[in-house]
């Protein structure tokens, strides 16, 4: 897969974001092992603790869909330098494994990470 292809479909998502409240709109596009590509775009909620983050929803919808090994995420917004991942989003990518990472902006900026670089000493129920 193309990481420019994989970019632009996460730019796509960002601009099907709901976020009336804060105008914060961010994309993902995740890439699955098998080549499939989920993307996401955060959802907010007046009920604010109701809201849910791109990264979240592309990896939900995967999981969904029967795909639990990921290759590559993209994370896209408008922001001055890239943007990276809420704690959260974090916690759930770590449960998949450690895969790359791409954080970027509108502008074309990116940075490169892996979930482990992005959550070190990640919570486990158990090892392995």
């Amino acid at each position: 897969m193309n990481e420019t292809k994989l970019i632009e479909k996460a730019i796509e998502a960002m601009h099907k974001a709901y976020a009336p409240y804060s105008n914060f709109k961010v994309g993902a596009a995740l890439l699955t092992k098998s080549g499939r590509i989920f993307t996401g775009c955060n959802v907010e909620n007046a009920s604010f603790g109701l809201s849910i983050c791109a990264e979240r929803v592309a990896i939900f919808s995967a999981v969904s869909a029967g795909e639990l090994q990921f290759e590559k995420l993209v994370v896209v917004a408008n922001t001055d330098s890239p943007v990276s991942p809420c704690g959260a989003c974090r916690q759930v990518m770590s449960e998949f494994g450690d895969f790359e990472v791409l954080l970027v902006n509108t502008r074309g900026e990116v940075v490169r990470t892996r979930v482990s670089e992005l959550l070190p000493r990640a919570f486990k129920l158990k090892e392995g």
